[in-house]
């Protein structure tokens, strides 16, 4: 998957917020105190789509946006691909776990358990 940019991101939020499909007007002005040009935020929408990151529905008059996974699918999409090209990964997946903060250690041990108990 590509490294997305600040804009990029700040877009996938808009239409991870939404949780509806966004016209290039609706996420424009979700994006207001950027003080983007329209423009912009079309030509950002129409990136994501070509990286397959956003669905664009033509149907309507207006096109609408919509992310193609949640955020959650993403980053674990994005966790296996950096682990799949790691030298280590035990050692990357244990560099990542000693950076991440003491809650969601304890999120993952809580799920780690109960895995192995399965």
């Amino acid at each position: 998957m590509a490294r997305l940019g600040d804009l990029e991101r700040a877009v996938l939020d808009c239409l991870w917020q939404a949780g509806e499909p966004q016209t290039v007007r609706e996420v424009h002005e979700a994006l207001a105190e950027r003080q983007l040009a329209y423009t912009t935020v079309m030509t950002t929408l129409q990136r994501l789509a070509r990286k397959g990151l956003v669905t664009q529905d033509a149907q309507a008059r207006a096109h609408l946006f919509s992310a193609v996974a949640t955020r959650e699918e993403m980053f674990t999409e994005l966790m296996t691909d950096a682990l799949g090209i790691a030298g280590d990964e035990h050692e990357a997946m244990l560099r990542f776990v000693d950076g991440i903060s003491p809650q969601a250690r304890a999120a993952l041990a809580e799920r780690l358990e109960r895995d192995s108990q399965a």
